[in-house]
């Protein structure tokens, strides 16, 4: 871990709200003047969407068993080189990985389900930000986690992150329902195996708590609203929270354990903003300059 090249990491499931956490980030980012190279988890998926359809054709037995959770299924040695990399020089090589809301990129010719070619980090950037699956993650031949100065974990209840997921990948993405929850099934096992340990390893959990009934996450229905939920918020070292000072801030947040504070899910982004601005100027300020 590096004090002059730091790493945040953003990790959670697909569907859980990791991109909300990136755009908290950014506003972030931008009143603060932080220049960042973002990095998104999706590009070190080991295959193209048209090479895992290929390779499920081949081999249709795989079909149920390799999932993007799966360690055999990204080049997950090729994101821990970067985290190396970057927290010794501040450099490190990345590429995109193509959804379909990625208009920009459709338009330059890209088709979804591709990669764009390796390049470069951007040069100059004060810090690396990653969102993906995979930031926490801690295997017998990979360490990931170690690299990252804050690992930030977002974990809604398995239930609204279902529905989440499903209202994503049918409205954004083209997908049928009934594919959306195969996916869900068929990655079952490695969520078990490879994401959830990852929530221990993290320094800060955000998870959503809605307020309404869930408990078919597989009929239709619409996503609940910030007002319908609450936001539980685990933080690993409670010493360094200043609780006082959040709860005098967050109006309605209460504390539920000496580590855990709840906020409604209305003043989530503030609560965000709160907690995570002085962290970032925290590992700024530690940064050591050659």
């Amino acid at each position: 871990m590096s004090r002059e090249y730091p790493i945040i990491a953003i990790t959670g499931s697909s569907g859980a709200g990791t991109t909300t956490v990136r755009r908290t980030f950014e506003r972030m980012f931008a009143r603060e003047d932080v220049h960042a190279a973002f990095v998104d988890g999706d590009a070190f998926h080991r295959y193209s969407r048209s090479e895992l359809a290929r390779l499920f054709q081949e081999e249709p037995d795989r079909a149920g068993e390799l999932s993007h959770f799966a360690v055999e299924a990204n080049l997950l040695d090729r994101l821990e080189a970067l985290f190396v990399e970057y927290s010794d020089n501040g450099n490190g090589t990345y590429r995109h990985y193509i959804h379909a809301e990625d208009k920009r990129m459709l338009e330059c010719g890209y088709q979804v389900g591709t990669f764009t070619e390796w390049e470069p980090l951007p040069c100059g950037t004060d810090l690396l930000f990653y969102e993906g699956l995979h930031g926490g993650l801690v295997t017998a031949d990979i360490d990931i986690a170690r690299h990252v100065d804050l690992l930030v974990g977002v974990a809604p209840t398995m239930n609204l992150e279902w529905i989440q997921k499903i209202d994503r990948d049918t409205r954004m993405r083209g997908y049928s329902q009934e594919a959306v929850i195969d996916t869900i099934l068929g990655r079952m096992n490695d969520y078990v195996r490879y994401i959830q340990p990852q929530f221990s390893r993290t320094h800060i959990n955000f998870q959503r708590v809605p307020t309404v009934d869930t408990s078919n996450p597989f009929e239709v229905q619409d996503i609940p609203t910030d007002a319908e939920s609450f936001v539980v918020i685990r933080f690993r070292d409670p010493s360094s929270v200043d609780f006082p000072y959040l709860l005098a801030m967050i109006q309605d947040a209460f504390m539920s354990r000496p580590h855990t504070l709840v906020v409604p899910g209305s003043r989530m982004s503030l609560a965000m903003e709160l907690i995570l601005a002085p962290l970032v100027r925290h590992l700024l300020a530690q940064r050591r300059f050659r």
